[in-house]
């Protein structure tokens, strides 16, 4: 991975003068608006990017991991490999795929500034690296559902941070995004600080189809900005599966990977 992200082709091939506009133009913005890191704003070399320090701090996730929880493992011993977690407690879902340790602190930062801060810009930096992240989940979904907000805490926060990474998503992959899949019908508290069990119990019934046409029959490839316990998205998922879906994904930006 390089520490800038891809960016998207022009639509057509811009005129000579157009693109020579264009440049100086970037140019005046960058000398009065230089570049900055996208988790903890120094200065670097090009939009889109994180500075040496946080791109040395992020902990991507990547291969060995359990097959079903994608939680990394420290040894490769060859095959689909399951953690122990997955094996002794198999979630509803398939298959989990997270871009980066939650626990460090460039992750945090950027799941945090997207979320508490309106950087609603973020979504689509943080959702280049989900799909790179996902791309066999994303090669083999029919859908991409986000993991709804009650309706009290969309309306006190304005946006749903699982909803931007979802559309920003389907943008770079060309998969359909179904936005009205899933309903949260219960406001739960949150989920900091609370067991396992009790964010079990808290999201219990929390969720219901909104669009069965939507999912069913379909594979759901279902997306939240982090994964702690997995009970949210067990619950999301459990409601798909209900209502018809074939199967179900996740795919995240940030997960927290505890050792036993």
């Amino acid at each position: 991975m390089s520490a800038a992200f891809d960016q998207e082709a022009p639509p057509r091939r811009l005129s000579h003068a157009t693109a020579l506009a264009r440049s100086a133009w970037t140019w005046a913005l960058d000398l009065v608006f230089p570049p900055s890191c996208l988790a903890c704003r120094a200065a670097v070399g090009a939009v889109g990017g994180l500075c040496p320090a946080c791109w040395g701090a992020m902990r991507f996730i990547d291969k060995p991991y359990c097959e079903r929880l994608g939680t990394p493992f420290d040894a490769d011993f060859g095959g689909e490999m399951i953690s122990a977690a997955a094996a002794e407690d198999p979630p509803v879902y398939r298959r989990a795929r997270a871009v980066a340790r939650f626990e460090d602190g460039p992750a945090r930062r950027l799941v945090h500034r997207l979320k508490y801060s309106d950087r609603t810009d973020l979504a689509r930096p943080m959702a280049a690296w989900m799909a790179r992240a996902g791309g066999e989940l994303l090669a083999e979904c029919d859908v991409i559902a986000p993991v709804p907000l009650h309706a009290g805490r969309l309306l006190r926060r304005q946006f749903n941070q699982a909803a931007a990474l979802a559309g920003a998503v389907a943008a770079k992959s060309g998969r359909p995004l179904a936005l009205a899949a899933l309903r949260r019908v219960k406001a739960t508290k949150s989920q900091v600080g609370l067991t396992k069990l009790s964010r079990a119990a808290n999201v219990q019934g929390a969720f219901a189809v909104g669009d069965e046409a939507a999912v069913r029959g379909k594979r759901v490839l279902l997306v939240d900005d982090v994964l702690t316990s997995g009970a949210t998205v067990n619950a999301a998922s459990r409601a798909l599966l209900r209502a018809g879906a074939k199967n179900v994904d996740v795919l995240v930006f940030a997960r927290v990977v505890t050792r036993a």
